[in-house]
């Protein structure tokens, strides 16, 4: 009898187990391929047949949700903090910095941002306080004069769709390149800016880095 009651137990352990393994693989999938990857290459890259991904998570959606709930906490905290910094222009650059920081961690994260959970409440509640935060944080910005007036929301995905290219193609050099394309664009979006930029990555570690991208790419 002894076996067939931890039986049970090593079901579950077995189960958690393919759930952590989907998740991996999911985040490697989706920073190689992005968001519209197909749930049956999850299953390959995670060495489960399709029906136990879909046991485990029965929408695309509710495994989006599951690999990017860190990053999407991380993103609302870090909203919220700015919010409470008393320079807003001080709060809104150390924002734009945190999520450029947690895009380079998972390329896939511009896209999460402009979704809708839906029915993962959690996550839907903490990307619209995140939203609702760093809009106020604009608005704020630019009654202190420190940032333009024609400043959108939208400004800070088109930053995340550039900073992902750069992540992109610099591989050795990305998060040094990174930091200064995000240190010009901040530049760009301040009023009166003087403010001195991240230095700038070594020519021909640059170059390598790029090589290295398009090889990886060519694969």
């Amino acid at each position: 009898m002894e076996p067939d009651r931890k039986r049970p137990r090593r079901l579950r352990c077995d189960a958690e187990q393919n759930r952590d393994r989907i998740i991996e693989a999911a985040r490697r999938v989706y920073e190689r391929e992005g968001l519209s990857a197909s749930m049956a290459s999850i299953a390959r890259a995670a060495g489960v047949g399709i029906a136990t991904l879909f046991r485990r998570f029965p929408t695309r959606t509710e495994l989006i949700a599951a690999v990017f709930e860190d990053a999407m906490e991380r993103n609302r905290a870090a909203a919220l903090a700015a919010g409470e910094r008393e320079s807003a222009w001080d709060g809104f650059r150390e924002y734009v910095e945190t999520v450029c920081g947690l895009q380079a961690d998972n390329r896939g994260f511009a896209e999460v941002l402009t979704m809708n959970f839906g029915s993962a409440k959690v996550l839907e509640r903490h990307r619209q306080e995140a939203f609702a935060a760093f809009t106020d944080l604009i608005g704020r910005a630019k009654a202190e004069g420190r940032l333009r007036e024609d400043f959108a929301p939208e400004d800070l995905l088109i930053l995340l769709m550039a900073n992902a290219g750069v992540l992109a193609a610099a591989t050795d050099a990305a998060g040094e390149a990174s930091r200064r394309l995000v240190g010009q664009m901040l530049r760009a979006f301040a009023v009166g800016s003087e403010e001195a930029l991240p230095e700038a990555p070594a020519p021909k570690r640059l170059l390598r880095g790029m090589v290295r991208g398009r090889r990886g790419s060519a694969c």
